[in-house]
C-alpha cells in the first residue's frame, strides 16, 4: 500500500451516515462538538459555516465540501446573524435521515462521521488545519462530485443495503477531500502527508512504507529520493518535521502498537519483524516513543497522549 492508505488503515476509520439536512428560507442551526471527523457536502443551496475558535466565517456553495477535524462547536446558517435553533430541535425529529428546517426547499447538505476505532488519531489530526474546505471548482475533483451524487441517492432513495453503499462512497470521500486539501495551492504544513506531494520526500516515506523492518541508513534514504545525503536530511526534516531515522522510528513503534493490541503476536516475534535484532532494543524503543513498556500497552489502553503528534514535530 502507499503511506496515506497505511496510516488510514492503522487508523481504522468507520464512518457513520449522518442525516440530511434540508432548509428553507431564513434559518440558522448550533451543532456540538463532532466525535472524530465531521464531513458534509453541500447539493444545493448555499450557507455560511462557522467554527468555536476559528476568526471568519465560510461561505459554502453548492458541490462544496468540508471537513471539521477537532472537536469544536460549529454553525450553519443561511445568515450568521441569525439566532440559531440547536441542531436537537429537528435532528430528533428527522424521518428517513433527513432533517428539515423550516419546511426546506432552499438548501441541501449530506454528511458523514468517522471515528477512528485504532486510536492514535493525532497521526491524521493533528496535522490539519480546523476546517479543511474543499470548493466545487477545485482540480480533479469529478470523482468527489459522483461520490456525492450516488451518496445522496442512496441517502434518498432507501434502496436494500443503502447504508453500507452510502459508508463506502464516505470513505472515498474523505480520502479524496484528503488528497484535494493537500494538493491546494493555499495548503500549507508541516507533516508527513504533506510531504507526501514531494516527489523525492514522498518516495523516500514510500520505501520505508513499503519495508520498515529494512536496516534503513540515512544513505540508502537519500539514494530513494536522488539527492545527497546532506540535501535529503534537511529537505526531510522541513517537510515532515522529524529526521528520517525517527520517522522510520514512530512508524515502526505505530505498527507494533497496534499488532500488540488486536493480536496475540508475542512481543519477540514483533521485534524481530520490524528489524530490530533483540527484544531489549526494541522495548527501549517502544518505551521511548509510545510512553509505556510493549507489555503494558499490550494489556491496557496506551497512556492519554501518549502517541500525541507521533509521526510529526514535537
Amino acid at each position: 500500500m502507499d503511506p496515506l492508505s497505511d496510516v488510514l488503515a492503522l487508523l481504522k476509520p468507520r464512518s457513520y451516515v449522518s442525516a440530511g439536512l434540508d432548509a428553507g428560507g431564513a434559518w440558522a442551526i448550533d451543532f456540538p462538538p463532532p466525535d472524530g471527523i465531521k464531513f458534509n457536502a453541500v447539493i444545493s443551496g448555499a450557507c455560511w459555516l462557522s467554527v468555536d475558535g476559528v476568526p471568519e466565517a465560510v461561505r459554502l456553495e453548492e458541490s462544496d465540501c468540508f471537513l471539521l477535524t477537532s472537536r469544536r462547536a460549529f454553525r450553519l446558517a443561511s445568515d450568521p446573524a441569525l439566532e440559531a435553533i440547536p441542531s436537537d430541535a429537528i435532528y430528533s425529529i428527522a424521518r428517513d435521515g433527513i432533517a428539515t428546517c423550516n419546511g426546506g426547499g432552499d438548501f441541501f447538505l449530506i454528511g458523514s462521521r468517522f471515528s477512528f476505532s485504532g486510536g492514535n488519531s493525532d497521526i491524521l489530526l493533528g496535522i490539519l488545519p480546523p476546517i479543511v474546505h474543499v470548493k466545487r471548482d477545485s482540480d480533479h475533483a469529478a470523482v468527489l462530485r459522483w461520490c456525492l451524487d450516488r451518496m445522496t441517492r442512496e441517502l434518498r432513495d432507501q434502496q436494500p443495503g443503502g447504508f453500507l453503499m452510502a459508508e463506502h462512497f464516505a470513505h472515498v470521500m474523505l480520502m479524496q477531500v484528503l488528497r484535494l486539501h493537500v494538493a491546494s495551492p493555499n495548503a500549507r504544513g508541516v507533516g508527513w502527508l504533506f510531504a507526501l506531494t514531494d516527489r523525492r520526500i514522498g518516495a523516500a516515506i514510500g520505501a520505508l512504507h513499503a519495508d520498515p523492518a529494512r536496516k534503513w541508513t540515512l544513505q540508502s534514504l537519500a539514494e530513494r529520493a536522488s539527492m545527497s545525503r546532506s540535501s535529503f536530511a534537511l529537505h526531510f526534516k522541513e517537510m515532515v518535521g522529524l529526521a528520517p531515522m525517527d520517522y522510520l522510528t514512530r512508524w515502526r513503534m505505530l505498527l507494533a502498537g497496534d499488532r500488540l493490541t488486536n493480536s496475540a503476536e508475542a512481543i519477540a516475534g514483533v521485534a524481530l519483524s520490524l528489524g530490530y535484532e533483540s527484544e531489549s532494543a526494541f522495548s527501549t524503543a517502544f518505551k521511548r516513543v509510545m510512553g509505556c513498556s510493549p507489555r503494558q500497552y499490550g494489556r491496557a489502553q496506551p497512556p492519554a497522549g501518549a502517541m500525541r503528534d507521533s509521526l510529526g514535530p514535537q
